[in-house]
Parts: C-alpha cells; structure tokens; sequence
C-alpha cells in the first residue's frame, strides 16, 4: 500500500469511530473497500473515497478490498473495470484482494431463498410502473402488492422458475416484505432480483436475474468481512435497509455503514449519467477528455497522483454538504509541479522576428536555468541566431500606455539572451504583421553582467532554426455556471470556449519529449504531453494550468 505523506495530518469523524472500535475491541483488524460499479469511469469524487478508505486502513495496518458491485450488466463492461484498475492503481494504491458483486450472485441467491423461507421475501407480479404508483409518498403510506401474501412453497417455484429462465424481462421480481407504511420509503417492500436476459461481462449467460444495488452490496461487504463500510451522505437513508439485509440473511459478519459528505466541484458535472452523456453526444471526446472531471481526464491533461491525493486529503470528511472550487484543485497541481519539472520556452502564436545586425548563417549556445526554484536540476543549452519566434501579442503598432514589450523604437530583453530593439515590421496584404526587423545589442548577453541600461519588458522566444513545430491545446472549464452542474439542463450551461487549439513552436530540446512528460512554459503555464494525440512528427501540448491563480489555500 502507499506510504502516507503525512498520515496523522488530520482527524475526522469516521477515523475516531475506527480508533474507538479498535480501543474498545470491537473489531480487531480494520477492513475497507472502495465498491465502483462498472458503468462508467471514475471521477475526482471518487478520488476522494479511494483516498479515504484505502488510506484508513493503511494508517491502522488493515486491509481495503476493491470490488466491483456489478449487478446491472446492461450497463457494465470489462472496459470500465479495467480503466478503474488503472485510475486506483496510478492514484498510488494496491488493493489486498479483487473481487467483484457478481463471485457471489450463488450466495445471493442462497440468502434470498432463506429470507422466502423465513416469509421475508415474495414474488411479486406487478410492473415497475405499478410498484413505483404502489409506493407511497413523503406523507402516504404505500399500498401492500395483491402478490405480497403468497404462500412460502409459491413464492420458492416462482423465485427458481425466475432463475430458470421462463420468464420475460418485467415480468416478476423478487421483493423484501419489510413495511409498506414505514416513513423510510426505501424500507416499502424494495426489489430485491429482477430479470434480464442480458449477458453479464464476467458471468455471461449464467444467470438471468440479477440481485438489486441495495440488497448485493451489504451481502459483498458481509461476505468480505468488511468492518467499515464508508459511503457518500445520499445512501443515509438506505442504511436501515442495509442493516436488516445483514440481519435477516444472518450473514456472520456485521459490518456497519457510515456516511460522508461527496465531493462536489464547481464548474463542472460529477454525476456518470451526465459525465456519459457528454461522451455520448460528442460534446467531449471521450471519458478521459482532458476537460472531463474523470480520473482519467486528469491524467491526460497532466495532473499528478500526488497532486489529486492531496487534494483531496484537504477538502477533508465531514458530513455537510459543500461544493468545492476548482482552483482549489488548481492550486494542488501547481504545488506540486513547481518544483518538478523543467522551465523552457514555447511560442503558442508565433510572430517571426529578423535580428538585422546578426550574422547570417550564424548560431550560439546560450545557457538557460532549467528551474530557478530547484537549482539541482541544473541548467540547459538554446541555440540562438538571426531569426526566432516570439508571441504576436509581444508586439503592438501602436501600444498603449504602461506597454514594455516590443513596439516601434522600444527595447526589451529576450529571456536568457539579449536586447533587441524594434525598428521596422513588415504587413500582409491585410494590414497583419507578419514579420519584425529589429537588431540586438551583443553586449547585453544574459549572465555577461552588463549594467549599462535597463529595460522594462522581458519576453520568451524560441530559436527559429531548429524550433519545434507543436500544438497547444488550452483548456477553460466546461461548465460556465460556478455552481455544480449537476442538474438535468447542465448542457444549458456547457463552455463553447472550453478548447482552444492553436499551432507554435518549443525549443529544440523538447524534440524527444514523451507522453506525459510535463514542462512549465515561460508565462504560459504547466504543460502535459498528450498521450493519444501526439507524434512522432508533432506533439501535442495539454495545458494542465495557468502559472497564477487567485485562490489560497488557508
């Protein structure tokens, strides 16, 4: 398991219910799990419970289990097992055992014939429309099924006939008899198995009926010896029926299910539903589509483990609801990069300058400070000649006031080079500049200690010779509302600008860059390698984040 940066940083209220059950012999070993259902990818709420229960039990010497609650197939598919696999595991965590909902759909099925037998379960004939009108208000009791008082010898040849396959899909299910009148409207009688015949991605056609969400996952937790059962605040209310599916399976192990607050973001959506419709109506690429809240979607754009597991260690366990900002989660990733990775210079919008009075066919080295923050990485080589790059947006005609980049007769130096002075520029047939004619001064070479004068702007360039054509691609929030988008008419609210791609230069030491290496680009930002995009002819940049954010962390 991973070794805690700092793992007595803080306490919360699940971490001294585990210190009282293990002082008080209760339990004498803390076992966890993290439980996906595979029908989707993970997304940076889930961060947070991986991060918890993973964490929990490495900080008291316990176990944490990863189990898939695969009992929906229609949904499932191994591609989001195995794309899970991956997030836990780059997220920094080894589980202790694999395990999925559907090893146990036998002793499910056991467990069910025993509550038929004990008369707490029947079969029950009505439609999934008659249940959900049979069910009862906030402030109405529900109304007790025709089919509830089947005898226990109809309700067993049903329940295998089920199992058998002779029925249609709808046409019966297993319901719990609790209390149609009870104030808790997941304890009115819920279903328990229903039938389809679908092929199930680690079962296949095995089985056609399928134990419900709420009726497999207390028995998986049982099963495992799970003794903290850790879940979001929206399955509170489902706990009595968690407990009384413990209780009347009579499974050996009682484990207890405690509740925290979920992780919400702003500026983005975090429920499967919406995040698959996203993917499904193109509005993004695919599920690790960089402007995607998805583990997976992080990574590609560039942020770290560390990163993701300190934020959310921050955001902290608790039990109120609360919606975090994103820049929050921006400021994790520039902490951590800072210090890490490479400083270098890259053009986005390239605007050509020809220093007039540089010797044509000539080039020099210069040496440039690879991180000024971390001296031990040393310092690196750029060429320098007659022709660079610069951004189009360090030159102005006619500048305002309290503008020191380059316009006409203004000098400025060039990062890590020298002065230059702007003394003609050269127009399209359109009226663009295309082309700045300047002439530098060689006394003025960075690291010479030339004092003579000073200028007010500095700007990045890249060598024009050698530079390495590349694409930027830069990302906005894609959700515009700062609240979570989480509602039915999120896609009112969807960024059209969410991506810009435009076509620049990096210096020539970036030629053999690899996926997922990651710079910070002088006034730019942090940038990521894009896995999928990027070539053997050009890469493709991702920008992980600005350089300045206003948000702090306190």
């Amino acid at each position: 398991m991973i070794v805690l940066e700092n793992p007595s940083a803080s306490s919360h209220f699940i971490k001294n219910i585990v210190i009282e059950d293990l002082k008080s012999g209760k339990v004498d070993e803390i076992v966890t799990r993290f439980p996906p259902e595979p029908n989707g990818y993970l997304h940076i709420g889930h961060s947070k419970s991986i991060c918890l229960n993973f964490e929990l039990a490495d900080e008291f010497k316990g176990r944490t289990n990863l189990r898939f609650d695969d009992t929906n197939p229609s949904k499932e598919d191994t591609e989001f097992v195995e794309a899970i696999k991956e997030d836990v595991r780059w997220l920094g965590f080894e589980w202790d055992g694999l395990f999925f909902a559907s090893d146990y759909f036998e002793e499910m099925y056991q467990r069910a014939i025993l509550l038929i037998k004990k008369g707490k379960a029947y079969v029950d004939d009505l439609t999934a429309e008659e249940i959900r009108l049979t069910r009862g208000t906030l402030t109405q009791p529900g109304e007790n099924s025709p089919h509830r008082e089947r005898s226990v010898e109809e309700n067993l040849e049903l329940f295998d006939r089920m199992r058998k396959g002779e029925f249609k899909d709808g046409e019966k299910v297993l319901r719990a008899k609790i209390d149609m009148s009870s104030p808790n409207i997941n304890l009115r009688d819920p279903v328990l198995y229903r039938i389809s015949h679908t092929t199930h991605h680690n079962t296949g056609d095995q089985w056609c009926i399928y134990p419900m969400y709420d009726y497999a996952h207390p028995l998986g937790d049982a099963i495992e010896g799970v003794t903290h059962s850790i879940c979001t605040l929206e399955f509170e209310d489902h706990r009595p029926l968690y407990d009384w599916v413990i209780q009347e399976c009579e499974m050996e192990a009682q484990p207890k299910q405690y509740e925290f607050a979920r992780l919400n973001l702003t500026n983005t959506v975090m429920s499967k539903r919406f995040l698959k419709q996203l993917v499904d109506e193109k509005i993004v690429d695919a599920w690790d589509d960089p402007r995607m809240p998805t583990i997976s979607g992080l990574r590609r754009k560039g942020f770290t483990p560390e990163a993701i597991r300190n934020f959310a260690r921050e955001t902290g366990v608790a039990r109120s609801y609360s919606i975090v900002d994103e820049r929050m989660l921006e400021h994790f990733i520039r902490e951590d990069l800072k210090l890490k990775v490479p400083r270098t210079m890259g053009v986005l919008r390239p605007l050509k300058v020809v220093i007039t009075n540089y010797p044509e066919g000539q080039t020099e080295e210069l040496e440039a400070e690879i991180n000024p923050e971390n001296p031990e990485m040393g310092s690196r080589q750029i060429t320098f000649s007659r022709e660079i790059y610069i951004e189009r947006d360090d030159f102005m005609e006619n500048p305002p006031n309290k503008y020191f980049r380059l316009f006409p007769g203004n000098e400025v130096r060039l990062k890590n080079a020298y002065f230059i002075k702007c003394n003609d520029f050269v127009k399209d047939a359109d009226g663009n500049v295309v082309e700045i004619h300047c002439t530098y001064d060689p006394e003025t070479k960075s690291g010479s200690g030339f004092t003579g004068r000073k200028v007010k702007g500095t700007i990045h360039w890249v060598d024009a010779s050698n530079a390495v054509p590349a694409e930027f691609r830069l990302y906005e929030p894609l959700i515009l509302d700062e609240q979570r988008g989480d509602s039915d008419n999120f896609l009112e609210h969807i960024n059209p600008n969410s991506l810009e791609i435009v076509q620049g230069f990096v210096e020539p030491g970036l030629k053999d860059a690899q996926p997922q290496d990651k710079f910070q680009f002088f006034r730019h930002g942090y940038f990521n390698v894009d896995p999928k995009l990027t070539t053997a002819e050009k890469p493709v940049y991702n920008r992980v984040v600005s350089l300045k954010s206003s948000f702090e962390v306190k």
